[in-house]
């Protein structure tokens, strides 16, 4: 998928990024909602690799088919989303839904931090 093994030399940060953050409601009695990030793919950007983070009550699998097939979807991950990243959130979900909030927005924060050149969602 990717040019090489490694992928896109930014990866490695995201995923450093990713650990810093943590779910004090993981695992907790209520805790069904997940963050998740999906890999962008454009090929008409610079760099035409990205992340997409979001939040769900669903299955992450369930809501990114849901973003394929244009259901309440991203427009970034409804056009540009190859597959689930769920190495970057299984530390994380499940969770509590305010806490899902709060951390699709802080996982947004830290991957463009990290120098991920396109992130989107994280609202």
């Amino acid at each position: 998928m990717f040019h090489d093994e490694a992928g896109p030399d930014w990866m490695g940060k995201a995923k450093r990024a990713a650990r810093t953050l943590n779910a004090t409601t993981r695992g907790a009695r209520g805790a069904g909602h997940s963050v998740y990030v999906v890999l962008l793919r454009d090929r008409r950007r610079a760099d035409p690799w990205g992340l997409y983070v979001g939040q769900t009550s669903r299955d992450p699998d369930l809501r990114f088919d849901q973003h394929k097939a244009g259901y309440k979807a991203s427009g970034a991950a409804r056009r540009f989303g190859l597959r689930l990243l769920p190495a970057l959130t299984e530390h994380l979900n499940p969770m509590r839904a305010w806490e899902a909030l709060d951390l699709e927005a802080a996982l947004a924060e830290a991957f463009v931090a990290a120098g991920v050149p396109w992130v989107e969602g994280g609202h």
